[in-house]
């Protein structure tokens, strides 16, 4: 084989490997003793959003949740948390991702939140009242909660 062919096929397969990789992301639903949920906006999209993000190499989506929840709003998860689902997320960038969420009612500030470059605010809304903008998948999981149902077609 050339060395064209060499690189032509080796950027081929990165190039297909990053197209058909799947990414797993975690989210963190935290309900406080009245009822309301922990949400934020970022300050790079729209929409307000469960605390969440990408699990990173040797960690599972459980600990990626209480991960995140923790860097983006200060609040520490110490108790159990609840599967609620993992959700296939359709965007127009990809239809490939699967989110895990988890609920938890157990949780303490560590550090004062501060905006930041990444998290624009943080607010504490009732299940029965999300505010106006919230991210559909955000809005679809909050429905279930205050409902008590459960989605039975797995989409963010």
């Amino acid at each position: 084989m050339s060395r064209w062919q060499r690189v032509r096929t080796g950027a081929h397969l990165f190039l297909v490997g990053i197209r058909r990789r799947m990414v797993i992301g975690a989210r963190a639903v935290l309900i406080d003793a009245d009822g309301r949920v922990l949400l934020l906006r970022h300050t790079y999209m729209p929409g307000w959003h469960f605390p969440g993000g990408g699990v990173e190499p040797g960690e599972t989506a459980a600990e990626a949740a209480r991960r995140e929840a923790e860097e983006e709003t200060g609040f520490r998860v110490d108790g159990q948390m609840r599967l609620l689902g993992l959700y296939l997320h359709r965007s127009e960038a990809t239809d490939r991702d699967h989110v895990a969420v988890y609920v938890a009612r157990e949780f303490r500030m560590v550090k004062p939140f501060s905006a930041n470059g990444e998290i624009a605010e943080i607010g504490w809304f009732p299940l029965s009242q999300p505010p106006e903008g919230v991210d559909p998948g955000t809005a679809r999981r909050i429905a279930e909660l205050a409902s008590r149902t459960e989605d039975t077609q797995g989409l963010w």
